[in-house]
């Protein structure tokens, strides 16, 4: 069982790490709280970060969500596996620039139409057509 535990923590860091997310406990409670998932508590992160424990099915559905991999990719494949996921999102868009996106195409029409107007505005970039 111990094997397994540790095993689950090197894919996870693992995938944090190529998601460009900081591997810490504050972090990924962070992540999970504004992704709306399952609250759990930083001393339990750290257990599966350091491979003590393994999370609850709901907390892994909700970490592969934030990290944008199926859910059996985390739990099962190996280390090297975490990363050949399929990619919903084109390679150099990862870890917050990803949850970002997600966020932004939850927003209403209007409240999107905004968030382009002030990128373009900040980036200099030309004015895209509506």
């Amino acid at each position: 069982m111990k094997t397994d535990q540790k095993a689950f923590a090197q894919r996870l860091r693992a995938a944090l790490e190529a998601e460009g997310i900081e591997a810490s406990p504050a972090a990924i409670e962070r992540l999970l709280a504004r992704e709306g998932a399952v609250s759990v508590t930083q001393q339990a992160i750290s257990g599966w970060l350091n491979g003590k424990h393994r999370p609850k099915p709901d907390h892994i559905e909700a970490l592969a969500s934030i990290l944008g991999i199926e859910a059996h990719e985390l739990e099962y494949r190996s280390h090297r596996g975490v990363r050949d996921a399929p990619a919903r999102w084109p390679e150099q868009v990862r870890g917050h620039d990803r949850l970002a996106f997600e966020a932004f195409l939850k927003l209403p029409e209007e409240h999107r139409r905004l968030v382009r107007e002030m990128i373009v505005a900040l980036g200099g970039a030309p004015k895209a057509s509506r």
